[in-house]
């Protein structure tokens, strides 16, 4: 990373901003352009990013100019897209994001990787929060704006820029590109079918647990469970049921603003914790964040303490607000795993629940279409309604044989109600006309920036 110019396309995404806001901070010059800025979407992130000392370019290839710029794209950018053609003619060097973000990883002294199916997100929040506390001063990347660090004038905070030689990433296993980090301590929160086949996840999680001092894993999932037994004396677990664990939940009590527990030590002992979040999957992650700070040397009071005041993550059961007696919930859950979890945790209180899903993509909806109807119709009640638009879909080669329709159709099979609607603004329609008091529209999906957009809108519409 000697050069001096960054350029990213795409630079608005959940994983590219807090990135770009990294390299920025270190002094690198960094432009980017991004096909939500061309649409006027989400105008107030691009003008954070601006007043950061970003420059912004239409994604048309204007701004890649020069052989001396390095062109940082996601996996998802496409060979086709117009500043990739432009870095091509330019002979400007192409690095993708993972390559960059594990560049700027595997230099630090310490790096914590916290990958899974589920829970990444918030896992790296709660142990940002710890090890800050602890004045460890963290550099942290996460996928999601971490709400402790979000004020008015840093409203985006999805990266923590601290001391370089400690560093926690969430890390991405959709695309195989968890295989090119290093941790010294590796976090699995749980592993199940979402973006690829449980043989290639396998593989990838257990390769990346090899490579740790110390791995923190789940003993509640049977293939993080298997990883521990092979991991032997490297892994430490965590478990909302067994004994067995090197810490375990007791005495929950669910709340409909957050979860108390204790957090018990294989040796007895145990501390209090008290979450403003609520749910059983949000125990389990506060288990693996105060794993991973012990295994930093973080005194276990001290951490148990600092997540009384951890707020959470942006999109994870976010409330936007009330109105006429029905409370509008912002969630980002998409696969199979994060939507059972969700709904658990709705289920666990009285109301019933209008979801507007909006699946994130073609292809997880082919892979997943079974895992899909299965997770709601265990998780929704005979009288709770889902409602899906088709699903996101940015451009490119994507097989869109499979989409929307297909997945209510199949819920209607199982005795769900659920419909599928020409569009978000169908749906849209469609939960003002079915809300009355005592419900809950909950607006679900990832991979789309404008849903928390949407959010508001619905709860404007209410009001």
């Amino acid at each position: 990373m000697t050069q001096s110019s960054y350029f990213f396309c795409g630079i608005g995404g959940s994983g590219m901003a807090p990135l770009a806001m990294i390299m920025r901070a270190r002094g690198e010059t960094v432009q980017g352009s991004d096909r939500a800025l061309d649409q006027a979407r989400v105008a107030s992130r691009f003008a954070f990013l601006e007043g950061l000392g970003i420059q912004l370019f239409p994604q048309d290839g204007s701004g890649v100019v020069s052989a001396d710029q390095i062109l940082v794209a996601s996996a998802a950018v496409e060979d086709t897209v117009p500043d990739m053609v432009a870095a091509r003619g330019v002979g400007a060097r192409v690095l993708r994001r993972a390559e960059l973000l594990s560049d700027l990883f595997n230099g630090a002294d310490q790096r914590i990787g916290v990958a899974g199916t589920s829970g990444k997100s918030t896992i790296t929040a709660m142990l940002s929060w710890i090890l800050d506390r602890a004045g460890l001063d963290p550099t942290v990347i996460n996928g999601a704006d971490m709400l402790n660090y979000v004020t008015p004038a840093t409203p985006f905070a999805a990266a923590r820029v601290g001391a370089p030689g400690l560093f926690v990433a969430e890390v991405d296993e959709s695309d195989g590109t968890i295989a090119l980090y290093e941790p010294t301590v590796a976090i699995v929160s749980n592993i199940s079918l979402d973006h690829k086949s449980m043989d290639e996840l396998r593989v990838l999680f257990g390769d990346f647990v090899a490579k740790s001092k110390v791995a923190v894993l789940n003993l509640d999932n049977g293939e993080s469970a298997a990883l521990a037994e092979r991991a032997g004396g490297q892994a430490v677990t965590f478990s909302l049921t067994s004994d067995q664990a090197d810490l375990s939940a007791t005495d929950v009590i669910q709340r409909p603003d957050g979860i108390d527990f204790a957090a018990r030590g294989r040796d007895g002992q145990s501390w209090a914790v008290r979450l403003r979040t609520p749910g059983l999957h949000n125990v389990a992650n506060a288990l693996a964040a105060l794993l991973a700070a012990r295994a930093l040397g973080v005194d276990m009071a001290a951490a148990t303490a600092t997540l009384a005041d951890y707020r959470g993550v942006r999109r994870r059961l976010e409330v936007t607000g009330s109105a006429g007696g029905v409370t509008v919930i912002d969630d980002f859950a998409h696969n199979p795993d994060k939507i059972a979890a969700t709904l658990r945790t709705l289920r666990a209180f009285e109301g019933r629940l209008l979801i507007m899903f909006q699946p994130h993509g073609f292809g997880p909806i082919r892979l997943m279409r079974r895992e899909l109807a299965e997770a709601f119709k265990s998780g929704l009640a005979g009288e709770d309604i889902l409602l899906m638009p088709e699903p996101v879909y940015y451009g490119g080669t994507t097989d869109r044989s499979v989409g929307s329709a297909d997945l209510a159709a199949d819920l209607r099979g199982l005795g769900v109600q659920a419909e599928a609607l020409a569009d978000r603004a169908a749906c849209g329609d469609r939960l003002i006309d079915l809300a009355r008091p005592g419900d809950r529209i909950i607006v679900m999906g990832a991979r789309d920036d404008t849903l928390s957009v949407f959010a508001r809108e619905l709860l404007e519409r209410l009001t």
